[in-house]
């Protein structure tokens, strides 16, 4: 299981569902750790129903139906797919208004879904999940990469409540895939993912989806610039070592 995990780590994002699939074949007494584990690019479907698009996931799947947070609906249908309460639902509703506000504002564009459900602890759990194509001919505004994706994943354990206090457990994940070709740049290609973890006890006084978004701003600022400098800061850093610009050059190359 841990060479399973380390490889999908290393694998292009692009060809993850390819390597999942030849390691279900291989390790098939394995295949819920892995589908459970294994984050994959994100896919979207239109709901007929309501117009809108959404995000498919393992936590919206049942069989090879999805459940739509727009029209609580399955696609394909399926007469005994599972559902949220109707407490659950209501809050799964107002979630989506305000994460699809706040993904408008940091993303400029892309799609976002949040799905909710009943917990074994006497809780609930929470996916939030954002989907930013930047290629150009991608839904973002700002469309200037050849292809480009950025796939978002939360997922937030909330405890019962305690004396007005609530523990939560965030898992986020990060995917990223960018390639470029123009004169300018030329042809590159990055791409890869990043995960992180954050737990908190907080007050309820404020309501669950407050603190969850409180918690998932953090992260996506911790994560951007975990990216930022990891990926982008390393990567110029190598390439204007291999090959530093032009104007540079005479500034090493010795008079004579």
């Amino acid at each position: 299981m841990e060479a399973a995990l380390g490889l999908m780590r290393r694998i292009h994002p692009k060809h993850s569902e390819t390597a999942l699939s030849a390691l279900l074949g291989l390790l098939p007494h394995l295949s819920s750790d892995l589908l459970s584990q294994v984050d994959q690019p994100l896919q979207v479907l239109c709901d007929v129903d309501s117009g809108k698009e959404f995000i498919l996931c393992e936590y919206n799947r049942d069989a090879d139906s999805y459940r739509s947070p727009w029209s609580n609906k399955y696609h394909p249908p399926l007469e005994d797919g599972p559902y949220p309460s109707s407490e659950l639902r209501k809050l799964e509703i107002e979630a989506n208004e305000v994460f699809s506000i706040y993904r408008d504002q940091y993303y400029e564009g892309g799609i976002s879904s949040v799905y909710m459900w009943e917990d074994e602890n006497e809780g609930f759990v929470g996916c939030f999940l954002i989907k930013k194509d930047g290629s150009k001919t991608g839904h973002g505004r700002r469309g200037y990469l050849q292809e480009g994706s950025w796939d978002a994943i939360h997922v937030i354990e909330v405890g019962p409540d305690e004396e007005g206090i609530t523990h939560y457990c965030l898992t986020s994940t990060v995917m990223l895939s960018l390639t470029t070709n123009d004169q300018s740049s030329g042809t590159f290609s990055l791409s890869g993912s990043i995960r992180r973890q954050m737990n908190m006890d907080l007050s309820i006084a404020d309501g669950h989806l407050c603190n969850m978004g409180k918690m998932i701003e953090e992260m996506e600022s911790k994560l951007r610039n975990s990216l930022d400098q990891v990926y982008f800061g390393k990567t110029k850093e190598m390439v204007c070592t291999l090959r530093p610009p032009a104007e540079v050059l005479p500034m090493r190359l010795p008079e004579s």
